[in-house]
């Protein structure tokens, strides 16, 4: 029998969003801070950003939270941060993902995003590491992400709920990023349910369907995001061309590696980018 603390998001009779009210009482609580209006997930590559946006005023261990997880992958701190900007503002930055792979149900996979929501979030930035489909963007390429297809043939929301996802990425957000970084190149994200890697035939059919960027993350974030009112940001880290698009094996290992070294410049980038909000 698992020692392992039970999730009310495991409970089908569960409201996800009283949890993810829980949660955001709990980090009000544990911080001292009432509202966070900004919120971060940083994903491979992104992380050293909580350093350099503002002050981080408290941090928390995520399992400690209703409805959070220990994270399943390294590269992710696993942390709740409360951060200072130097606007006045407090950003949420989240250092705890659950991936779709790892098997706990979408309501998992997005309550980070409905916990920020809960905690008073406006603004929701979505990071990621991911494969690029372009030849021309090379490993620690920055892109935002423009719009996403969704191949996980699942969604966040439940019953008889209809979300309009246009313009699901804001343009406004994408012009401000523009501004700070002027040839940021921008791309269509697919989020494929791994934890494999795609096959070479799978990259070519998300070429051919318009995707530019492949990766297991942010698509079903960024629709509870939609469903919760934000206004959402997406940013990919690009860390290796995809499978086909390369000559070479994909490996995690080249994700970590390539998401080590271009860290500091993409951390800047986006510390800019939440100074400018």
């Amino acid at each position: 029998m698992s020692d392992a603390p039970r999730n009310l998001l495991d409970d089908p009779t569960a409201d996800p969003f009283d949890v993810a009210l829980r949660a955001a009482n709990q980090i009000a609580e544990r911080t001292g801070v009432e509202r966070h209006e900004i919120a971060l997930t940083l994903g491979s590559g992104w992380g050293k950003a909580a350093e350099l946006i503002g002050e981080t005023t408290a941090t928390i261990p995520a399992h400690e939270i209703e409805g959070f997880s220990r994270p399943a992958l390294e590269g992710h701190v696993g942390t709740l941060r409360s951060v200072l900007l130097p606007n006045g503002k407090r950003a949420l930055v989240i250092g705890a993902r659950t991936h779709y792979y790892e098997g706990h149900g979408v309501r998992r996979v997005v309550h980070s995003v409905r916990t920020a929501a809960a905690a008073g979030a406006e603004v929701m930035i979505l990071t990621n590491g991911a494969g690029g489909i372009r030849e021309s963007w090379s490993p620690g390429t920055p892109v935002l992400i423009s719009d996403h297809i969704n191949l996980t043939g699942d969604s966040p929301l439940e019953g008889a709920t209809f979300v309009d996802l246009t313009d699901l990425y804001s343009a406004r957000l994408r012009a401000i990023a523009h501004s700070i970084e002027t040839d940021l190149d921008e791309g269509v994200y697919c989020q494929f349910r791994g934890p494999h890697y795609e096959t070479p035939a799978e990259v070519q059919m998300a070429k051919t369907i318009g995707g530019h960027i492949v990766g297991m993350s942010t698509a079903l974030e960024a629709i509870a995001a939609r469903q919760a009112g934000m206004e959402i940001l997406g940013l990919s880290l690009i860390t290796n061309l995809a499978a086909g698009i390369q000559s070479t094996p994909l490996s995690h290992l080249e994700v970590l590696e390539a998401g080590r070294d271009a860290e500091p410049v993409i951390s800047a980038l986006l510390a800019r980018i939440v100074g400018a909000l």
